[in-house]
């Protein structure tokens, strides 16, 4: 599957670069490397990650949702024409992810960002779209909510992180990713599959709400 191809090379490629600093020093986003040409640095970014945790986490969310989305895909979209809007939805998302930071810290020389979290985002927001009344959580925290309502509390608190600036964590890569993940695939499936994914969210939702409604006996 991509999915597991992708996990395997950004894998193997992050174990490599923290054992090789000169390797992560190339592969790494650093604003005014881009600057001067160094494009490719605002995808090479997330294929490495700082430690085996900040890598573990990033690929386990990857394979539990992304499995998923690549079924999608293909399912609906054939196999060919899937596999390449699942590969592009991923890689561009990287890209697309990053912008923001690139443009608010195209000057600072202190500045270094890593990991796939952008894209996963943009897998876990696809996700969402299409099973917003699945139960979602975060690992280790025995909550879990209907996705629709996890996302909307996902894109709140990071929002208010990004804002504080706390923690090294680039919560902007992850709104942005998110959000470039819902619009990419209610592009892509209105496009080629004449499919209205908003109105399915909503629909979805809606006879849920319903269902329960009539199973509490109001």
């Amino acid at each position: 599957m991509i999915t597991t191809i992708i996990i395997i090379l950004t894998a193997l490629i992050s174990i490599k670069a923290f054992k090789d600093i000169e390797l992560m020093g190339k592969l790494i986003f650093h604003p005014p490397a881009v600057k001067k040409g160094s494009w490719y640095r605002l995808f090479t970014y997330g294929v490495v990650h700082a430690d085996y945790t900040h890598l573990i986490f990033n690929m386990f969310t990857l394979y539990f949702f992304g499995i998923e989305i690549e079924r999608v895909f293909k399912t609906v979209l054939g196999q060919t024409t899937g596999s390449f809007s699942y590969v592009l939805l991923y890689i561009s998302a990287l890209l697309i992810s990053i912008l923001p930071t690139y443009f608010k810290q195209k000057d600072n020389t202190s500045y270094y960002g890593l990991g796939a979290s952008g894209a996963v985002s943009a897998i876990i927001f696809a996700y969402v779209l299409i099973n917003p009344m699945n139960f979602m959580g975060i690992m280790f925290i025995p909550i879990m909510l209907p996705a629709f309502l996890f996302g909307f509390i996902f894109i709140l608190i990071s929002t208010l992180l990004e804002k504080k600036q706390t923690g090294g964590i680039n919560h902007s890569a992850h709104i942005t990713g998110g959000i470039y993940g819902i619009l990419y695939m209610v592009a892509v499936f209105f496009i080629f599959a004449d499919i209205n994914l908003v109105n399915s969210f909503i629909t979805q939702i809606k006879i849920d709400s319903i269902s329960d409604l009539f199973h509490f006996g109001f």
